[in-house]
């Protein structure tokens, strides 16, 4: 048996349906909505991650190629976090260049917010981090994929950790105008991860851009700023 199916049965034998009912909402999987028909098991994040940990020396392409294509969003959940596992685990630049590649080249089928929140910062913003040539990130911000864009901006959030916060702040200028409430929330949370290591540089890009900003966007960015300034920034 392959490895892809003994996740799939031990995902399964987990299934809880109240559960999934209520992702099914949560994640706004009904017609019109973002997610519209994928579906759910019921697991937890810390089921499925526990999952990943056991299999990430197993599982090859192969297998990850299968849990992409499942109609089950916890076996893309796996997917995403085996190669997480696997990219942590490599001991060498070729082994985490061929992780990397393998995830980007499978990023559309990250077809929610999750899926790309827990996996990108950990696969492309550590692998970025290292190289000169930055221009994935602007690739992927000018994608006209909903979730590749939101990978622009979520993967920053390993250079930030670090205090490399340039790419961040050109992609947030880019997505002041962006009319998709997942982006103007993305962006707002790594403005406010900005804030959280250098208020002064969260505070200039605010001054600068806070009238272009959707609200969503500048709320989510001053949610850390001491009362005063949150309150002076949000009536502007």
């Amino acid at each position: 048996m392959k490895c892809s199916k003994q996740i799939l049965h031990a995902l399964q034998a987990q299934a809880n349906s109240a559960r999934a009912a209520g992702q099914q909402r949560f994640f706004k999987t009904g017609p019109g909505e973002y997610a519209h028909g994928d579906k759910f098991l019921g697991l937890t994040l810390p089921q499925t991650r526990a999952l990943a940990k056991k299999w990430a020396a197993q599982a090859d392409e192969e297998d990850l190629k299968s849990l992409f294509k499942s109609p089950w969003h916890e076996a893309r959940a796996a997917a995403v976090l085996l190669l997480v596992e696997q990219f942590e685990k490599s001991k060498t630049a070729v082994e985490k260049k061929k992780v990397f590649d393998f995830y980007v080249a499978h990023l559309p089928q990250c077809n929610n917010w999750d899926l790309i929140d827990i996996s990108v910062y950990k696969i492309i913003g550590a692998y970025l981090y290292g190289q000169k040539d930055r221009r994935l990130f602007y690739r992927l911000a000018h994608s006209h994929n909903l979730w590749e864009q939101r990978a622009a901006i979520v993967g920053t959030m390993y250079l930030v950790k670090r205090g490399d916060f340039a790419v961040t702040l050109d992609l947030a200028r880019q997505f002041c105008s962006h009319p998709h409430e997942l982006i103007h929330k993305a962006t707002g949370w790594l403005l406010r991860e900005v804030g959280k290591k250098d208020e002064a540089i969260l505070c200039a890009f605010l001054d600068e851009n806070y009238f272009r900003m959707p609200r969503t966007m500048l709320r989510y960015g001053v949610e850390r700023l001491p009362a005063e300034k949150k309150r002076l920034y949000m009536a502007k």
